[in-house]
């Protein structure tokens, strides 16, 4: 994760100022589930998802004047167990796409969680409080 979100700042850092990089995705099982191709792999997603705890990883590279700085953020999300109507309502909604996992918790996505344990903004995408940490430089006024 860290690396990926290292090579995607890195990309843009010769322009210079501060560039934020940060790469997410899902796993469970000890596999990266990463974005499914089609509607069929969103609901196997889902399937496999259904009723377990998953882990939303979170890699943040900060580029300042030439300085690195870099985290992982993980937050461990809990889906309810799903009904086979639900889940086709869910890949019919079609907000799976481009989405690591499957879902995005911001809007209907939320309807599947039924616990977070850590950083919501991490499973939004970008994890704000490691984004402090790494730089409280953008979190100040003036």
């Amino acid at each position: 994760m860290v690396e990926n979100a290292r090579r995607k700042a890195a990309a843009v850092a010769a322009a210079g100022g501060l560039v934020i990089g940060c790469d997410t995705d899902v796993a469970i099982d000890g596999r990266a589930l990463g974005k499914p191709a089609d509607a069929e792999a969103a609901r196997g997603y889902l399937d496999l998802l259904s009723g377990r705890v998953h882990e939303v990883v979170s890699g943040l590279v900060v580029i300042a004047d030439g300085e690195e700085r870099s985290g992982l953020e993980r937050t461990a999300v809990e889906f309810r167990q799903l009904d086979e109507a639900e889940k086709q309502r869910y890949v019919d909604f079609g907000e799976w796409r481009g989405r690591s996992g499957g879902y995005a918790i911001q809007t209907l996505g939320s309807t599947l969680v039924a616990r977070i344990e850590g950083s919501v903004s991490n499973v939004v995408g970008l994890p704000v409080g490691l984004l402090f940490e790494l730089a409280p430089e953008l979190f100040r006024r003036g």
